[in-house]
């Protein structure tokens, strides 16, 4: 190996030690300019040069921000809003109609980023206020950066992320202009919490499995095996009779024997082990 396929290796084992993704070779060309922040910081040209601090003992934090600069942590408002409609047109009533009887629902969203979907979700039951009315909404967001976090718990957004997804209607009616961005109202903020978490290695989120969690474009970034453990632990955190939420473009067929398709809803999947009905259409 030459020098600088070597750094790149090592560099790649240190993403997928600390986040179990891997980086392909379809996306190791994104290494350089990912990592020019922390090139310019400590006064380098090259990955070579990187590797060579990474192995100084006193190197301190050095390793976890190379690892955050290659998160990709892309996300905005209901993202993939065909997929994310049916959860206020269909899965949601369906839920609510199996917790009639303990009017309480769970929510984790694993691999949340930096907390637009966790938001969105918390808005989705915000203008259905009277709808859930004397219910216990309870949305947790996790993700294995701790920037992203972080951010996400400050509930603040630029002009261009808070119209990325949002209409202007929706956008005045949940936040308030701020000297620092775009800061989301209380009303919104306290439906919700945040955990910094590694989806493959930290303790499940909550005492009780989920109703609903969602899981949407995390396993894209993991090898297949990775990504079989993940729908391991996925399928431990989730109710006999709940859903899981994978991305536009992801499936379970072929991946995982712990869960099927739910009939006719895409990126919505169901527990093998306990099937239940076809999710009728709420009028």
């Amino acid at each position: 190996m030459e020098a600088s396929e070597a750094s790149h290796q090592i560099i790649a084992d240190l993403l997928e030690a600390r986040t179990g993704q891997h980086l392909t070779e379809s996306r190791r060309w994104r290494v350089n300019s990912a990592l020019a922040g922390i090139f310019r910081q400590h006064g380098i040209s090259n990955v070579d040069q990187l590797v060579c601090l990474l192995a100084d003992p006193d190197s301190g934090d050095l390793a976890q921000d190379v690892v955050e600069a290659l998160l990709n942590n892309e996300t905005y408002f209901f993202r993939d809003k065909p997929t994310f409609d049916q959860l206020p047109g269909e899965i949601l009533p369906e839920l609510a109609e199996r917790r009639r009887d303990v009017r309480r629902l769970s929510i984790w969203s694993a691999g949340c980023s930096t907390g637009q979907e966790v938001y969105s979700l918390a808005m989705l039951f915000a203008e259905q206020a009277e709808r859930w009315q004397g219910w216990t909404i309870d949305i947790i967001g996790t993700d294995v950066s701790h920037r992203a976090i972080l951010t996400a718990r400050g509930g603040i957004y630029s002009q261009f992320e808070v119209q990325r997804g949002l209409g202007v209607a929706q956008m005045l009616r949940h936040f308030d202009e701020s000297p620092s961005g775009w800061r989301l109202r209380d009303e919104v903020r306290q439906m919700v919490r945040f955990a910094q978490g590694n989806l493959l290695t930290a303790p499940h989120p909550s005492r009780l499995p989920f109703d609903l969690v969602l899981c949407r474009n995390v396993l894209l970034y993991f090898d297949r095996q990775v990504r079989h453990d993940a729908f391991e632990r996925l399928s431990r955190a989730v109710m006999p009779d709940g859903f899981l939420m994978l991305g536009a473009g992801e499936t379970v067929v072929g991946q995982t024997d712990r869960f099927v398709p739910t009939q006719r809803r895409a990126s919505f999947f169901e527990l093998a082990a306990h099937p239940i009905s076809a999710i009728r259409k709420i009028a």
